[in-house]
């Protein structure tokens, strides 16, 4: 797909509603980096009294650094047998730098494989180059320390790296009855009926788009909310795309404004979100395990009716493009998104950021959040077991729904993810059968760039035909 020079009106908005969704990661708090760790330095006893010739001569000496850059010798650190990296140390300081670089290769749970060290010794104001061939263990992800510890500076550089990840399976089954399951959940929610309601709301209209606050009864009948805006136009026969952004955890999403002239924008906040919240107005990380030790009262079996629904509610607008529907979404937005596409074939583009909730029993001893917080419930629920929230789990399992992805889908995700794991988000990606794409970020933790969200706009674009 060729690049284009000038970002479209669309293009902005599909980046304010990115910066929205990263929200989601804000009760996390993940960067994606880790800071240096500098070397303590202690005396015993107070420093000799310097004259002032000696004085000057150290601040001569200790003037300057050392910096370390690591380099994979892969764009994206895919690699098919062994991973290939460049280590640089630079010396800017007035002194010899002698010391190790060494490192370590875990698996993503953390049990060590591998390791290994050179010794080293960087002249002053001088740059090194140690070139590493890292061993792996077959097809996965697999994370790597590079340390560098030498006479005045201690570091440790973190990267993941992946083999083969196309080929990347889950080992954990389906269950048997899993479509079944859905398609009762979708025959329940037929049959509430949704008194769709658009308010409109012009103190809140802007950059030339109209605000209507948006309301429906979903599973249980329950109200749930969100916003859309549309582009004013003398044309009252115009039908406008539709984006629809699902949110992140725990996410409040508001009206998403912008220029653009061919596309209504629809942010819905779920159940015990947002404008949503109602009967379900839990903490924050309590949302997570409402009712996970029974699978036809778990929380995020209505949130994804509430999904559907919004789909309804699309239909019923006959200024809509009904078929030019994207699903869209960051951390539980990216998994909703899988979910809603699967499960709805009215959806013709599904992008999905850093979904969560990937390949389930493998985030046990690999991630601390989600798991820590369903730890903590079933440690307040006598005779609840792990065993017993993973099955009711695997029916919520975004690499079980994504088998039945139909419409053309895009990834986007972080190697240095902690919530969203590459190997778990490659288990989920590699079970789509429809037409994909996914775009991995290696230094980026729970987030994605900016060169994934000029591709979901161009990609958007192109597909509605909208030039």
């Amino acid at each position: 797909m060729p690049m284009l020079v000038i970002m479209s009106a669309s293009f902005k908005i599909l980046i304010t509603y990115f910066r929205l969704l990263l929200l989601a990661v804000a009760f996390i708090g993940m960067s994606g980096t880790w800071p240096n760790i500098a070397k303590a330095q202690s005396h015993n006893s107070p420093p000799a009294k310097k004259d002032k010739d000696s004085d000057d001569d150290d601040d001569k000496n200790n003037a300057g650094e050392v910096s370390t850059i690591l380099t994979s010798a892969s764009k994206n650190a895919f690699f098919d047998d062994k991973a290939k990296y460049t280590f640089e140390v630079k010396n800017t300081t007035g002194t010899d730098q002698v010391g190790k670089v060494s490192y370590t290769v875990t698996t993503e749970k953390g049990v060590q494989l591998f390791t290994d060290s050179i010794k080293v010794k960087i002249a002053k104001k001088s740059v090194e180059k140690y070139n590493f061939t890292v061993p792996a263990r077959g097809v996965g992800f697999y994370k790597v320390n590079f340390m560098i510890n030498v006479s005045d500076y201690d570091d440790t550089t973190r990267k993941v790296f992946g083999i083969k990840p196309e080929l990347i399976a889950s080992t954990h089954r389906r269950p048997a009855d899993f479509d079944q399951f859905w398609q009762k959940v979708k025959n329940e929610l037929a049959v509430v009926k949704p008194r769709f309601k658009l308010t409109a709301m012009p103190k809140l209209d802007k950059d030339n788009r109209h605000v209507y606050l948006i309301e429906m009864q979903s599973l249980g009948d329950m109200t749930i909310r969100g916003w859309m805006t549309v582009p004013i136009s003398k044309n009252k026969n115009r039908k406008f795309s539709v984006l629809l952004g699902l949110p992140g955890y725990q996410v409040n999403l508001n009206p998403l404004m912008g220029v653009d002239d061919d596309l209504a924008i629809i942010t819905l906040n779920v159940r015990g979100q947002g404008n949503s919240r109602g009967p379900i107005n839990t903490r924050r990380d309590e949302f997570i395990f409402y009712h996970v030790e029974d699978k036809n009262k778990y929380v995020m079996r209505g949130v994804v009716a509430d999904c559907l629904r919004a789909i309804d509610f699309i239909y019923a607008q006959p200024n809509l493009r009904h078929d030019q529907i994207l699903v869209s979404g960051g951390s539980m937005g990216g998994y909703l998104s899988i979910i809603t596409a699967s499960l709805d074939k009215r959806v013709n583009l599904c992008s999905a950021q850093n979904p969560i909730f990937c390949d389930v029993r493998n985030l046990v001893g690999e991630v601390d959040w989600p798991m820590s917080s369903i730890y903590k419930y079933i440690g307040t629920q006598p005779g609840l077991t792990l065993d017993e929230v993973l099955d009711n789990l695997d029916y919520y399992d975004a690499k079980n729904f994504a088998v039945n992805l139909t419409c053309p889908t895009i990834m986007g995700i972080g190697l240095l993810d902690p919530f969203a794991p590459p190997n778990n988000e490659y288990a989920a990606y590699n079970n789509i059968k429809s037409p994909k794409r996914i775009m991995a970020f290696k230094d980026l933790g729970h987030e994605i760039s900016q060169e994934y969200k000029n591709l979901e706009g161009r990609w958007m674009r192109d597909a509605f035909g909208l030039f």
